[in-house]
């Protein structure tokens, strides 16, 4: 059996990507329905910004619930890392509630080695998962082998290698998905599984010949019908390809999207602006997620970005979760 789908208890080795306000419970549960595990976001089912960690952990909550309502399969929630030793009380204040609500999977999102970041996972994270038996899957926004192999020692269940295909925050060395899938996997005995630029049967056969035992898929899910974007953010999706998008500097590395008045801004300072000053005016004009949740979620073209990875010009149609799932498993050798 594949080593990603038994040890998480899943029909297909396909993890959804957690895309911040882009799941709610509704969608996550349509792809852990699917076969594949879903995976609810920072801002699952959220519409407004919360600086309350409480309030925070208790949104989570309660779409966990509804989650639990809607599947009996496994399904996980993200938990965000730090740069540093210890986690921050968003995040402590999210595992908690995971482990309260019995949440079988954590997605732990890792600083890795970028800047001054640690490899690995922070430590006050490992000791209760392990003793609540929760499945740790990791991805490092700096992936690296050296970040996959503390990973491996501390204990995770899988990795996540994630190439410069991907969309929304990209690593800061540009290794391309298929270049950066059979590192990994061959410096490392856990499962890895690739994300960054899977959204076909073609493309998920790739990264299984390539030393993948899964996939991770973001962007190709957004144009389904239980996706919570905007219409208009799926349909330039669906009516778009890669030679559309453009990249440009932010902290921490990179950050590409498809066209909207705010992306022209944010290009245009990378053409004009020394790197320190680029990161940080960029930032600020980001926003943080918050553009996401305005270019994306609310459809606003103007004031939001539509950040996506490269792998959209496969994409042709809009289709139910359950269909891109089987569209992309059914048929493909990854046992």
């Amino acid at each position: 059996m594949n080593r990603v789908a038994e040890r998480l208890n899943i029909k297909y080795p396909f993890i959804q990507g957690p895309m911040s306000w882009l799941t709610n419970a509704e969608f996550v549960a349509a792809v852990s329905n699917a076969g594949g595990l879903g995976i609810l976001g920072p801002n699952a089912g959220q519409t407004t910004v919360t600086s309350d960690p409480r309030e925070t952990a208790e949104r989570m909550r309660t779409e966990i619930k509804k989650v639990q309502q809607l599947t009996d399969k496994p399904f996980g929630v993200t938990l965000i890392g730090s740069n540093g030793p210890d986690s921050s009380v968003f995040t402590l204040s999210i595992l908690k509630v995971v482990i309260e609500e019995h949440v079988p999977v954590a997605l732990i999102n890792t600083v890795g080695a970028m800047g001054d970041g640690k490899a690995g996972i922070e430590p006050d994270l490992i000791k209760p998962l392990k003793e609540h038996n929760i499945k740790m899957v990791v991805r490092s926004w700096q992936p690296s082998i050296e970040d996959a192999k503390a990973v491996e020692a501390q204990g995770a269940d899988v990795y996540v290698a994630t190439g410069f295909d991907e969309g929304g925050t990209l690593p800061k060395d540009v290794l391309g998905s298929f270049s950066i899938i059979p590192m990994i996997s061959d410096a490392v005995d856990i499962p890895v599984m690739l994300a960054g630029g899977i959204s076909d049967a073609r493309t998920a056969k790739a990264a299984f010949a390539l030393g993948a035992e899964g996939v991770y898929v973001g962007s190709r899910l957004i144009p389904t019908f239980e996706n919570p974007a905007a219409q208009v953010t799926k349909d330039v999706i669906v009516h778009s390809t890669a030679e559309d998008l453009k990249l440009f500097r932010v902290n921490p590395a990179y950050y590409r999207s498809l066209p909207t008045e705010l992306r022209k801004q944010l290009v245009k300072n990378d053409q004009t602006q020394s790197e320190a000053e680029v990161r940080q005016s960029n930032a600020a004009l980001m926003g943080g997620t918050s553009g996401m949740r305005i270019g994306m979620l609310e459809g606003d073209f103007e004031h939001g970005y539509v950040s996506v990875g490269t792998g959209i010009s496969v994409i042709h149609e809009i289709q139910s979760v359950k269909d891109v799932i089987d569209e992309m498993m059914v048929g493909n050798e990854f046992n």
